[in-house]
C-alpha cells in the first residue's frame, strides 16, 4: 500500500521536530559557554589593566591609597569597591620592582558552569620612574 504525499510531509515534519529537539540543548550550550568565556576573557583584560594602572603609580607615587584609585580608575566597568589589592613590598624604593595584584570576584552571566568567578589580574613596574 502506498502513502499518501500529505501523509509523508507530516512524517517528514515530526522528524525534524525530534532532532531538533535532540540538537538543540547542545547548540544552547556552545552559545551559553562562549558567552562566559566571552564574558571571564574581557575581566581579565580588565583586571590586568587595574593591576597595571596601580603598579604603574606605585612605582611613581610610593603611596597605596593613589595605586588604589589609579586601579580602580584603570577598569571602569568594574565594581573598584570589589578589588582585592596586594603590594609587594609594601614600600617602593628606588630600582626595585614593584608588584601589585588584584583579585576581582564578579558574578556569572548565565549561571550555567557556576554563580561566580575570580579573577586575578598581575601588574609589576620598576620603582622611581
Amino acid at each position: 500500500m502506498k502513502t499518501k504525499p500529505s501523509q509523508r510531509t507530516d512524517n517528514a515534519r515530526g522528524a525534524v521536530a525530534v532532532e531538533f529537539a535532540l540538537v538543540a540543548p547542545i547548540l544552547l550550550s556552545l552559545v551559553a559557554g562562549i558567552v562566559e568565556f566571552s564574558y571571564a576573557y574581557n575581566l581579565q583584560i580588565s583586571v590586568t589593566q587595574a593591576a597595571r594602572e596601580a603598579a604603574r603609580t606605585m612605582a611613581i607615587k610610593d603611596d597605596q591609597s593613589k595605586a588604589a584609585l589609579a586601579a580602580i580608575a584603570g577598569a571602569p566597568g568594574l565594581n573598584g569597591g570589589d578589588f582585592e589589592l596586594a603590594f609587594t613590598p609594601d614600600a617602593c624604593s628606588d630600582g626595585d620592582d614593584v608588584t601589585v595584584t588584584v583579585t576581582y570576584p564578579a558574578a556569572t552571566l548565565t549561571g550555567l558552569f557556576g554563580s561566580t568567578v575570580t579573577v586575578t589580574g598581575v601588574g609589576a613596574m620598576r620603582c622611581g620612574g
